[in-house]
C-alpha cells in the first residue's frame, strides 16, 4: 500500500495495492501487521456502512469525550470526503482536507481523533464504510457546520443544494462547538 501525509498531520490518503484481471479484483483493505508496520498500530471496535443518494452530505461529525479515529472508504460511487482539525492547541486548527474517495480509486483517508469528518456523495448512491477506534456513543455525538466560512470547505458543486438531516443543517459553527483542547 502506498500511504500519502496530507496537509494535516496525522491525516492519512491510503492507497492500497490492487491485483486485477478480467475476473475482476482484489484488495486488502485492513491488514494489522501491514498498516502497524506503516505506523498505523490501530485497534477497531466498530465497522459501519452507510448508503447515500447524490447530493447527500453527512458531517462534520465527530465525538468530543471518546473520540474516534476512522479508516474510510468507498465500496460503490463516489464521496468528497472532508476532515477538519479541531483541536484547538493544533497549529492547524480549523484547517481541512478533502479528496475524492471511489469505488474506481480504491482510495481510504485514516482519519484520527481529534478531527472533524464529512463527505458529500457525488454519484447516484455511494457506498460508505468506515472502521472505528471507539464505539459510537450518541450522547458523546457532537457536529460543526458543514459551512461554516472559518474553516471554508470547498465542497464540490453536484447541481443542487446538499441534502442535509435536521442534525447537520443545526450543527453549531466552529466558534461555538465543543471541540477538543
Amino acid at each position: 500500500m502506498e500511504i500519502t501525509q496530507t496537509a494535516l498531520p496525522g491525516v492519512l490518503l491510503i492507497t492500497p495495492r490492487v491485483f486485477g484481471d478480467e475476473r475482476g479484483f482484489f484488495l486488502e483493505s485492513w491488514n494489522a501487521k501491514a498498516f502497524a508496520e506503516a505506523g498505523l498500530d490501530l485497534t477497531f471496535v466498530q465497522d459501519n456502512h452507510s448508503r447515500s443518494a447524490r447530493g447527500v452530505l453527512r458531517g462534520l461529525h465527530y465525538q468530543r469525550a471518546r473520540p474516534q479515529g476512522k479508516l474510510v472508504r468507498v465500496t460503490q460511487g463516489a464521496v468528497f470526503d472532508v476532515a477538519v482539525d479541531l483541536r484547538r492547541g493544533s497549529p492547524h486548527f480549523g484547517r481541512w482536507v478533502g479528496y475524492e474517495l471511489s469505488d474506481a480509486n480504491k482510495a481510504m483517508l485514516w482519519v484520527p481523533p481529534g478531527f472533524g469528518h464529512g463527505f458529500l456523495t457525488l454519484t447516484e448512491t455511494a457506498d460508505f464504510q468506515y472502521k472505528c477506534t471507539e464505539f459510537y456513543d450518541a450522547a458523546d455525538d457532537r457536529g460543526v457546520r458543514w459551512n461554516d466560512p472559518a474553516i471554508g470547505i470547498d465542497w464540490p458543486e453536484t447541481g443542487t443544494a446538499p441534502q442535509l438531516s435536521a442534525k447537520d443543517a443545526a450543527a453549531p459553527l466552529l466558534a461555538d462547538a465543543d471541540v477538543f483542547p
